[in-house]
């Protein structure tokens, strides 16, 4: 297939969707306490900001059902997948209830903790940037948690594994 340029737009949104799934991006779930009770999203829109404070950051969807409650949390966490936990990322792509189906607890915060992911930041919110159809969620990590292991990725909308070093 030869190189496809265009400009991005309403009528282009799909071309612009494909190119950005190009880049393979880890994939994260996040969670939260909402009103209903312990809630998840998978995102891959997850990126380090600052080592000093120690910032992170994710961006919900304006769309999803899910993102008043992320907005208004207070307290969340962000867990990167190992490789071996696809079930779990594609369930909370889908859905933000279940979690009765994955090993998990309550953090002293009272913020559902998934067990077994590759790392964990948990966070309180310290910023929140609207961002045309997402909102930034700007965490200050107040504790971090990491495993050896391969992560989970994302890319041209399949999960995937990572061929290299742990």
């Amino acid at each position: 297939m030869s190189e496809h340029s265009f400009v991005p737009a309403a009528d282009t949104a799909r071309d612009f969707r494909d190119a950005l799934g190009c880049f393979a991006t880890g994939v994260t779930v996040v969670t939260a306490q909402s009103d209903q009770g312990p809630l998840g999203m998978t995102a891959n829109s997850f990126a380090s900001l600052s080592l000093d404070p120690p910032l992170v950051l994710w961006a919900p969807a304006k769309s999803s059902r899910r993102h008043a409650s992320f907005a208004k949390a207070a307290h969340f966490a962000i867990h990167v997948m190992a490789e071996d936990q696809h079930d779990l990322a594609h369930h909370f792509a889908k859905n933000g209830d279940g979690f009765d189906a994955f090993d998990w607890s309550l953090s002293a915060l009272d913020v559902p903790i998934l067990e077994g992911c590759l790392a964990r930041f948990e966070c309180h919110l310290s910023a929140m940037h609207d961002a045309g159809d997402h909102t930034i969620l700007v965490g200050h990590v107040d504790r971090a948690t990491y495993r050896p292991g391969k992560g989970l990725i994302f890319k041209r909308g399949q999960y995937g594994g990572f061929a290299g070093l742990d």
